[in-house]
């Protein structure tokens, strides 16, 4: 094979590739924009029945993906600003769902969501993200346990401020079997998250409330 033939066979080897690439890319593109509208839709959908647990059904009539406010308060424990879902019925505030993070988990940060009713009682706590120890503060999940639901119905002043912790402690929430920071850590997120809806519910229902009327006259 003479140079020329090298050259030639190379050249045409490349163009093979790069059509090849070419053809791959655009496949890849097509099948990502084919996928990426289904993707965000079973996001939302699995998230819309993530924040519809932690509510009583007949609380609301909105859409709560659709009514969102950003919160960046030092009580609700996140590194960044994150949101919080407004529910309304007939127009009117009944609860929020607030993103809350207890900093001091026994292996880390442990990010919860939180339902308060307009009345201040707690509807809910579910956990979104942690680290802690499976068998022992994994309890905190509800597939491992029900003790994340024994705040609902608790609230700011039910029960007393000094009782918002665990038992070993003197409060009024169990503890696990060889595993004490977690709940504690969970308890004191929650607390604080009450703190904050005590201190700004007022603000946070007429923000959104004003939004939604604005974006109604547009």
């Amino acid at each position: 094979m003479t140079i020329q033939d090298m050259q030639r066979s190379i050249s045409k080897n490349a163009l093979i590739l790069g059509v090849f690439a070419a053809l791959t890319v655009a496949l890849v593109a097509v099948i990502q924009q084919g996928t990426a509208e289904p993707i965000r839709e079973a996001q939302r959908l699995a998230k819309m029945a993530a924040l519809a647990e932690i509510l009583p059904t007949k609380s609301y009539d909105n859409s709560l993906l659709d009514m969102q406010i950003t919160l960046d308060d030092p009580l609700l424990g996140n590194r960044a600003p994150t949101p919080a879902y407004i529910a309304t019925l007939a127009g009117e505030p009944t609860a929020i769902i607030l993103q809350a993070t207890a900093p001091d988990g026994y292996s880390g940060a442990i990010e919860l969501l939180i339902g308060i009713m307009a009345d201040g009682r707690l509807s809910g706590v579910r956990v979104l993200q942690h680290k802690e120890t499976p068998g022992l503060g994994d309890k905190i999940e509800l597939s491992k346990s029900d003790w994340i639901t024994h705040f609902t119905g608790k609230s700011l002043n039910n029960p007393r401020a000094e009782r918002w912790t665990v038992k070993k402690e003197r409060g009024d929430f169990d503890q696990f079997a060889g595993a004490t920071i977690t709940p504690r850590a969970v308890v004191k997120a929650v607390q604080r998250a009450l703190q904050f809806f005590d201190a700004n519910q007022a603000n946070l229902f007429a923000q959104r409330l004003t939004a939604s009327a604005q974006e109604a006259n547009q």
